[in-house]
């Protein structure tokens, strides 16, 4: 059985994947980077021999795919060969229910997997495919991240994995998996910088306008776009919330409102949103307090009292916390030009 070669070969593979309805933009994004990363290598040191190799996987034998844009793919090749890491492309999906209705399908990407980890080939996820990474239980006990919109659902599924859903990138050991389809420049950055340097990596990035300071998922995150299963008790709870957002809610009050005990309420907070209601009700004032920057000319103190708060300092470091930027800067990034 094939090894995977030390990061010392001349030679790094990458292996990406390929099946049908996987999303091209992962496939091609990685590939067009890391041909633009060997040409960049060639002209600073063309006697390194260093070079950088792309080749699609199949898990069925299959040599053509279709990918989730309609466009085929040839030329997919057998795993069974050395690799130092295999990218597993997102996967176009209609929904959350769609999504986890078609995982079972990939029952034998998935067996691959696990036969690559226990090869020692390190396992890359793009998008919403570290869910088919969480499904073979490699990552029970790991920190992982996926798609945004995709945090509930993936912490009801996979309870066992530590999801970091704020982050654009998370590597715990043999694993990496990152964010939405455009956080796949983030990782192959890092594999360029691994095998080639930084400045490598540097250089590849300003060609590719590829922005290497993207750490966060957290500035682009929309509560009314993260899809959760639905619940009878977390419709009523939030139909509360969003008429009183602007005053005190106590979880008291919101049990009652609920028709449930504190205890069940939350019990079902920690398992629906991965958060306490207290917890909870700050994401929705500091949703609010995005939608008002971006969407008005209100003052910072008029749109804090419009969330319900009254100190500003709190607020501020809270929306920071929360979305990794200042008020002004994310009115700056985000505010609608015709204003």
């Amino acid at each position: 059985m094939s090894t995977s070669p030390a990061m010392t070969d001349s030679v790094f593979r990458l292996g990406i994947l390929a099946f049908d309805g996987c999303m091209l933009s992962s496939v091609a994004g990685t590939t067009d980077a890391l041909r633009v990363a060997q040409r960049l290598m060639e002209i600073r040191a063309p006697s390194s021999g260093q070079r950088f190799e792309t080749v699609l996987l199949s898990a069925r034998g299959a040599e053509r795919i279709c990918t989730g844009t309609g466009i085929e793919l040839g030329g997919l090749q057998s795993p069974d060969r050395p690799l130092h890491m295999v990218l597993v492309p997102g996967l176009m999906h209609d929904s959350v229910e769609d999504l986890l209705r078609r995982i079972p399908q990939f029952a034998q990407e998935i067996e691959l997997l696990r036969s690559l980890h226990l090869r020692g080939v390190r396992l890359a996820t793009a998008c919403c495919s570290t869910f088919l990474l969480a499904q073979t239980g490699l990552l029970d006990g790991r920190s992982a991240t996926t798609s945004w919109w995709l945090d509930a659902a993936f912490r009801v599924r996979y309870p066992k994995v530590a999801l970091r859903a704020d982050r654009m990138l998370v590597e715990d050991g043999p694993f990496l998996t990152c964010g939405a389809s455009t956080a796949v420049m983030t990782l192959v950055l890092r594999l360029i910088g691994e095998v080639g340097g930084e400045e490598l990596a540097q250089q590849t990035g300003r060609m590719l306008l590829i922005d290497a300071e993207r750490h966060s998922q957290a500035p682009y995150v929309s509560m009314a776009l993260i899809e959760r299963p639905r619940h009878s008790l977390s419709e009523r709870a939030e139909q509360l919330l969003q008429q009183e957002l602007h005053s005190d809610v106590s979880v008291a009050r919101l049990a009652e409102h609920c028709g449930t005990s504190e205890r069940s309420l939350l019990r079902h907070f920690r398992s629906h949103y991965g958060v306490s209601p207290q917890e909870h009700i700050q994401r929705l004032r500091v949703e609010r307090a995005k939608a008002l920057l971006e969407s008005t000319l209100l003052s910072l103190d008029e749109i804090i009292e419009r969330c319900g708060y009254s100190d500003s300092s709190s607020f501020r470091k809270l929306f920071k916390r929360s979305t990794s930027l200042t008020p002004a800067d994310y009115r700056e990034r985000f505010r609608l030009r015709s204003h």
